[in-house]
């Protein structure tokens, strides 16, 4: 009755005469906490309530397709002006045969489904998969919708078929609120000629819905609400263009889905030549098989913000893994050199990228326990990924690693490498190569989003794992492709090597949105830590903002298979407590407990892997203290390695104290995060040995 009332009071008497025309369907989750309902007539839409109150107010869903050729179970052909799904119906008009108005010959069926999907190089070992799914066909079978309910979110998805191929030109995919509350907007604001070029690293505008610019979009995920939260998202994108966000098309406390045009011209060029620049794009947005499932359309809704720490949809809605045997990939840390400039110091040779540079990363690994290191910019010719510069030696770098049980990576920037696919990975796994990180895709069009998969299978082929930087969000891809480890689209660490935004403030931001939709390569592990008066962005000597504690506090509560530590071996040699600290982090969890946390304030988190819980807290730049209850252990007492930010921590980010305490899942801990601070612990049974 609540959401009949809105309607009423919201949209007034035109809409109670549409109302009498609809036929109108429903799918509530197992637990009965969110329910959502699907109202087919004039138009398509749907409504969601969480806990009997509107979440999402009536939003439109609707697919146009340009017309020519195709035709649908029944043998029905589409006329030249196209046809619009879920909007429209059988009517002729000048926008040629469309489908959905009065919705004749809709099917509808139910189900549910109870299940356990044990994912890989995950957060926990396995995901309870328990939803109720509501499916609406039309037009015999031609095309039709699928609607799930969990109690943690709720998603739809089309789906076609018909027997000769699509063109698509554009999706409706509104996304309207029940009123004008705040949102965390990531607008894209490069200023590129292509608006729907970008890195994927905006800052976030915390804004009221109403107030989203008119000329310019927003990439997912995005979150809504100032008590209970809705976060958009997507998930199974594939052969299929992105979603991004503009202003409501249809409401003024609404958005509604964009997505970026076919690309019709390209040039090389960009940073080091390194990307395809588009020049013109066509009025359409993909071009696609008559019959296939297009991507999920996800709300992620919480009462507390906390649960947005521990969410699983995306993974759940992900395609299965399409890989026989996994068995070769292997998470872990990389001794990384980029970001700190190559600046190692007090060794007998000149540091750069030079093969005893990396032999000095790999023995830095070795005696530290990290699996892997990565050679990023510069051993390869910017523009042949098969020439390898003269000063460095890679199969004698590659040998020298395998000599001490290290790994060896590499980057490249995605159009080169792309140029040369199967010669290049065919090349560096033969040589003993475990793994490239591919750079600067900085698009999501249909075209980019076919190069993601392109090459997870092709990496795949060749037994190579992938990190994907100047990547879009992830979207389920490393479910299904289990060789993708990690993904940028976030405004990581690199960027404090330039920019004095509030970084704090962004760390403690994105475990609640951008961790929504996958792992995030956000770089960690700087050495040289400072106060929000000392900091100063040095591209040379990087430093970072926070507290030490707030660095450590990053490899626990960030998600990353693939984890790099960002500062240069010389600087760790100095801060052995904290190497051994991160090194000993596991990358992958049995289980994850979201503890505490408000976005854009602090996050905390516990993870357990095997028979020990590894915790972390962060926090932005106010200083403030949190409650950590150890009620997610079990019985006994357990001993607690702890670090927390120094006394003195606000003015020498340096600082912190080590402590060992014992614990029971009775313990309810004060710990005081400083400014930009952090707190990490590790937590095993009492009198079990430290690896």
């Amino acid at each position: 009755m609540r959401i009949a009332a809105f309607l009423l009071l919201t949209f007034g008497v035109p809409s109670l005469l549409w109302a009498q025309s609809v036929k109108s369907y429903s799918v509530a989750s197992p637990g009965g906490v969110n329910v959502i309902q699907v109202n087919v007539g004039e138009k398509l839409q749907w409504t969601v309530s969480h806990r009997g109150e509107v979440a999402l107010a009536p939003s439109d869903v609707a697919m146009t397709l340009k017309g020519g050729g195709m035709s649908g179970q029944g043998g029905m052909a589409l006329g030249q002006g196209g046809k619009v799904l879920g909007q429209g119906g059988m009517a002729l008009g000048q926008g040629g045969k469309v489908l959905g108005q009065g919705m004749k010959g809709t099917m509808v069926k139910k189900s549910s489904v109870s299940a356990w999907i044990l994912p890989q190089h995950y957060k926990k070992d396995s995901i309870a998969d328990k939803y109720s799914q509501l499916e609406l066909s039309f037009d015999k079978g031609s095309y039709g919708l699928i609607f799930r309910a969990y109690d943690d979110g709720v998603a739809y998805r089309w789906w076609t078929h018909f027997r000769d191929s699509l063109v698509v030109t554009g999706e409706t995919a509104d996304f309207n609120f029940p009123s004008d509350e705040k949102g965390w907007i990531p607008y894209i604001n490069e200023g590129r000629p292509d608006l729907y070029s970008t890195s994927f690293e905006s800052l976030y505008q915390h804004i009221k819905v109403s107030e989203f610019k008119k000329d310019t979009i927003a990439f997912l995920p995005v979150v809504v609400g100032e008590g209970r939260k809705v976060a958009i998202l997507e998930a199974d994108l594939e052969d299929y263009p992105g979603m991004f966000l503009g202003a409501g098309k249809n409401s003024s406390t609404g958005l509604s889905g964009v997505f970026a045009p076919y690309p019709l011209e390209e040039r090389q060029g960009g940073h080091n030549q390194l990307q395809s620049l588009v020049l013109k794009r066509s009025d359409y947005i993909a071009a696609i098989a008559g019959q296939r499932q297009l991507p999920w359309r996800v709300l992620v809704i919480s009462d507390k913000d906390k649960e947005l720490l521990d969410n699983d949809m995306v993974y759940r809605l992900a395609a299965p893994s399409r890989l026989r045997d996994s068995s070769w990939i292997r998470p872990g840390k990389v001794a990384w050199d980029w970001w700190n400039d190559w600046n190692i110091s007090h060794v007998d040779f000149r540091a750069g990228i030079n093969t005893p540079t990396y032999k000095y990363y790999i023995d830095f690994a070795a005696a530290n326990q990290i699996p892997y290191i990565l050679l990023d910019e510069g051993w390869a010719d910017s523009k042949d990924i098969m020439k390898v510069v003269p000063d460095i030696d890679l199969p004698a770098i590659v040998e020298y690693g395998r000599q001490k049980n290290v790994g060896v990576w590499l980057w490249g920037g995605w159009l080169p490498l792309d140029q040369k696919i199967d010669q290049a990975l065919a090349h560096y796994s033969q040589i003993g190569i475990k793994g490239f990180k591919i750079d600067f895709m900085n698009r999501d069009d249909q075209k980019m989003v076919q190069f993601y998969y392109r090459m997870s299978a092709k990496a795949a082929q060749y037994h190579l794992m992938l990190d994907f930087h100047g990547a879009y969000k992830p979207t389920g891809l490393q479910r299904t492709w289990p060789n993708v480890m990690n993904f940028e689209g976030v405004r990581g660490m690199e960027n404090e090597k330039w920019a004095n935004d509030d970084f704090p403030k962004y760390d403690v931001t994105i475990p609640f949105i951008r961790m929504l939709s996958g792992p995030m390569d956000y770089t960690p592990g700087a050495m040289k830590n400072y106060n929000k008066k000392n900091y100063r962005p040095i591209n040379g000597e990087p430093e970072s903002q926070g507290t030490r504690c707030h660095q450590l506090a990053m490899y626990i509560v960030y998600e990353a298979p693939f984890s790099m530590l960002s500062d240069n071996p010389t600087n760790y040699l100095r801060e052995k407590e904290s190497v051994d600290f991160i090194s000993g982090v596991p990358e992958v969890f049995d289980q994850t407990v979201a503890l505490d946390g408000a976005i854009g304030e602090f996050a905390a988190v516990a993870r357990r892997k095997g028979k020990e819980w590894w915790v972390g807290a962060l926090g932005n730049w106010d200083a403030r203290t949190v409650s950590i209850d150890f009620s997610f252990l079990g019985p006994g007492s357990y001993e607690v390695e702890l670090f927390q930010d120094g006394i003195n921590a606000d003015r020498d980010g340096t600082d912190y104290k080590k402590e060992t305490v014992t614990v029971t899942a009775a313990t309810k801990m004060e710990i005081r995060l400083s400014e930009g601070g952090g707190w990490v612990a590790r937590v095993r049974p009492a009198g079990v040995a430290s690896r």
